[in-house]
């Protein structure tokens, strides 16, 4: 079965940056979209930005001209670059493809913005 691994997370001041990272074992995601969620403690988990396998990005208003997803294919990792990190960014963050056929998910990586 596909295994994501999702690493990079941590315990950042407000307005530091962040890069996670997201590797697959046991399957290429080359010729799919991808994308990053993230899950706080009594939250819906949501998607917050999303690749597809030609290159084009979309994001949710609230990460938008913060965060930016790309993808390596050659590596088969996908990775989240967030910029000016806000607490409300705090939560578990998981990679996924959001075709509607996801793989079982991850362990997710803790994100925490706080001063």
């Amino acid at each position: 079965q596909v295994q994501l691994v999702e690493s990079g997370g941590g315990l950042v001041q407000p307005g530091g940056s962040l890069r996670l990272s997201c590797a697959a074992a046991g399957s290429s995601f080359t010729i799919l979209a991808m994308a990053w969620y993230r899950q706080a403690p009594g939250r819906q988990r949501e998607l917050v930005a999303s690749i597809r396998a030609g290159g084009s990005t979309n994001y949710v208003d609230s990460v938008k001209g913060r965060f930016t997803i790309s993808r390596d294919n050659a590596k088969n990792t996908l990775y989240l670059q967030m910029n000016s990190l806000k607490p409300e960014d705090t939560a578990v963050y998981y990679c996924n493809t959001p075709t509607g056929r996801e793989f079982s998910w991850g362990q997710g990586t803790q994100v925490t913005v706080s001063s």
